[in-house]
């Protein structure tokens, strides 16, 4: 049986910034969706991601073939998303500083694919590293372990079971498939360039995620610095 630990107010803090900033990103994610939605009833399209969206936004003061009266709307979303992009910049901010001041979230954030804001939320969330037994304990708690369908003695392994704590495991996601990107460019990594070789990327980058967790209870748990694969032991 695994118990809660219980978390201090700085800690809390500390979450209270990171769920503030998630319900923000959400927000404008949904506002960019009905923008480019919006625009494409007009047959007006634009590439995916922030560049695209700022195109987009790009247009408003002199909309060829945007009618008059959905140009006020489309106006008032932009608004909306300019606002919300300032806001989440603002809490990045603010997590960016604290952890440059944190020795333990330097420590983290030298893993390849953690940054400030991963090392934070892993800090924040976990007060105790040492109240899992392993690092697939771990990796497990967060749901980065596949799912098991045995019978008649034979195992098979699923995808991922998403259980667990969702935030995290979905900032890791994304911070290994930031590594991944550079990987591909310049590889470095031998057991990563192996996994892209044989398996799709969304897999590989679940897979370092995973890789990454038990990375990070390592470092929690035993009190050790991150050494590269290779690396001589302190």
């Amino acid at each position: 049986m695994r118990f809660v630990a219980v978390k201090s107010p700085a800690q809390q803090a500390v979450l209270a910034v990171h769920k503030s900033r998630g319900l923000l990103v959400r927000q404008r994610t949904m506002a960019a969706h009905a923008l480019r939605a919006a625009f494409a009833e007009f047959g007006v399209v634009a590439p995916q991601g922030v560049k695209g969206v700022r195109e987009l936004m790009a247009q408003l003061p002199a909309p060829a073939a945007i009618p008059a009266q959905a140009h006020a709307a489309l106006a008032s979303l932009a608004r909306h998303w300019r606002a919300l992009d300032a806001d989440i910049a603002a809490l990045e901010r603010a997590i960016v500083g604290t952890t440059r001041d944190d020795p333990a979230a330097r420590r983290l954030m030298a893993i390849p694919g953690v940054g400030p804001i991963v090392a934070s939320a892993v800090l924040a969330t976990v007060p105790d590293a040492k109240a899992f037994r392993s690092g697939r304990g771990f990796a497990a708690w967060l749901g980065l372990t596949p799912r098991q369908n045995n019978s008649a003695g034979q195992r098979r392994s699923g995808g991922i079971s998403k259980q667990g704590q969702r935030s995290l495991r979905t900032l890791l996601i994304l911070g290994a498939s930031a590594h991944l990107r550079h990987e591909r460019v310049r590889p470095r990594d031998p057991w990563l360039a192996g996994l892209l070789a044989r398996r799709p990327v969304k897999v590989a980058a679940v897979a370092r995620a995973a890789k990454t967790a038990r990375i990070l209870w390592a470092l929690l748990a035993k009190d050790q610095d991150y050494r590269a694969s290779g690396a001589p032991a302190a």
